[in-house]
């Protein structure tokens, strides 16, 4: 995933989702430690309803394209 991509999903997060600074950055932490993408770790740990993670995957594929 890009540089940009990955700007583009945290600033999603927090203005489209409501997520707060601290739960995306746990989000990162635990996604750079399990290496795992960060959208599935936010869903794992329940910071994502399913609704939003796909919400989430929707806008990136778009911003992809």
């Amino acid at each position: 995933m890009s540089n940009f991509i990955y700007k583009e999903m945290i600033i999603y997060l927090l203005n489209e989702v409501g997520l707060e600074d601290s739960s995306i950055e746990l989000g990162i932490k635990l996604s750079i430690k399990n290496n795992t993408p960060l959208p599935i770790i936010l869903w794992s740990y329940g910071m994502l309803t399913i609704e939003e993670f796909d919400k989430l995957y929707s806008f990136l594929f778009q911003k992809m394209e």
